[in-house]
């Protein structure tokens, strides 16, 4: 066993209303014995927070982000005595404005380490938390490490900064691994692997046996994800109108929020779900805490993802985990979760049609449909199991301290 390390632990905004992941693995990593110091750029709005463990979550997180001219001085004034003046960090007007708030977190960031006596700090994310991570390095702060949730291209500017005085990287699936090596190359560390966060398949797990849709009663489909237009619940919505046009008779119900909660993308989804006239046959439910959410996986015939925006779709594990069917469209990174047609279904992307003769084939073939949920169970505790993705990045962390 690893012995006990006092790390630091870099998620930006949280606890966001997905970031349930990174707080299970906070809990792993300290029923392994380390002491863990949660830090975060800002807080979230309230109603990302609403989920029963996100006050908890908040109470215990530092937030290192906000305004501080005098922060941010000595920050640039330390770089400058270290051969590193700003102007070599400078690389354009969105890299300049993330300096500004970037230089005062990590000057707070060196000084959290030291008086805690962290021994590394691991960021979840390549955007400006992994600039007030490796800034803090070149002030004398802690070790760090990068881990990738998604395409570089959603991050920020001054990636070859982040990533070239770290430790080691890791990437939620191979191909985003593949994206940063093609796009980087030797800017990023000689240790890199692919490690996602992973899941409690112990609590995530059945009271009762999967039953499939039967004939006599409604096909229930649940869906996951913030209410953005790239998480394409729309073409979801549309394949829900073309099945009752089929003669599917089917319901769905889509848990999340917008950014702006409920003000944004939210209205036009609305106004798209009246237009098809599905009102009673599509509810969009908001943000749902633990329990809420677990009702609605357990009460699906399937779990279906329209969008290949996350590179690692944490809702599709979390469904496969419960033994829900998964059908999601072969984009992103559902082919890392999905071996499509023995532990889910995928189709094309941005096709609602496709997606709709899926999920009517599938409601024709209950046995398929209990295999497939069992596939899916097995699957996730083999490849995803939250106590082996943490034991593994904790040894990592070791091989980090144990070498400076």
């Amino acid at each position: 066993m690893t012995r006990p390390l006092r790390i630091g632990y870099l998620v930006p905004e949280f606890p966001g209303q997905s970031d349930i992941f990174f707080w299970r693995e906070v809990k792993a990593l300290e029923r392994m014995g380390h002491e863990v110091r949660v830090l975060s750029t800002r807080m979230p709005q309230a109603s990302a927070i609403a989920r029963d463990w996100g006050p908890a979550a908040a109470a215990r997180t530092r937030y290192l982000s906000r305004v501080d001219p005098v922060a941010a001085a000595r920050g640039a004034a330390y770089l400058a005595r270290r051969g590193l003046p700003l102007s070599t960090l400078l690389g354009g007007p969105r890299l300049a404005a993330d300096l500004a708030v970037a230089l005062a977190a990590a000057w707070r960031l060196a000084e959290t380490a030291t008086a805690d006596d962290l021994a590394h700090v691991h960021v979840q994310s390549g955007g400006r938390a992994a600039l007030i991570a490796a800034l803090a390095a070149r002030m004398d702060g802690p070790s760090y490490s990068l881990a990738l949730h998604r395409p570089l291209t959603d991050d920020r500017a001054g990636q070859p900064i982040k990533w070239a005085e770290a430790a080691f990287a890791t990437f939620a699936t191979s191909a985003l691994m593949a994206e940063a090596e093609d796009r980087l190359g030797a800017a990023l560390p000689e240790r890199r692997l692919v490690l996602p966060v992973g899941l409690d398949t112990g609590a995530l797990q059945r009271d009762t046996p999967y039953s499939p849709v039967r004939h006599g009663r409604p096909m229930r489909l649940f869906a996951c994800g913030d209410l953005v237009p790239e998480s394409r619940h729309h073409d979801l919505v549309s394949a829900v109108r073309q099945l009752l046009d089929m003669g599917v008779d089917v319901r769905l119900e889509i848990a999340g929020e917008d950014p702006e909660g409920g003000s944004g993308f939210r209205r036009a989804l609305e106004a798209h779900i009246k237009q098809l006239h599905l009102r009673d046959h599509v509810r969009l439910l908001g943000a749902l805490d633990d329990a809420a959410l677990r009702a609605q996986f357990l009460d699906a015939d399937a779990m279906v993802l329209a969008s290949g925006r996350a590179p690692l779709e944490r809702g599709l594990m979390e469904a496969m985990a419960f033994g829900v069917p998964a059908i999601a469209v072969d984009a992103g990174g559902a082919r890392d979760i999905i071996r499509d047609g023995r532990t889910g279904i995928l189709v094309p992307p941005d096709n609602p049609g496709a997606l709709a003769r899926a999920i009517r084939d599938f409601a024709g073939q209950p046995d398929y449909a209990c295999r497939l949920a069992a596939a899916g169970r097995e699957q996730v505790e083999t490849q995803f199991a939250l106590d082996r993705c943490a034991a593994q990045l904790v040894g990592e962390i070791a091989r980090t301290v144990d070498a400076r």
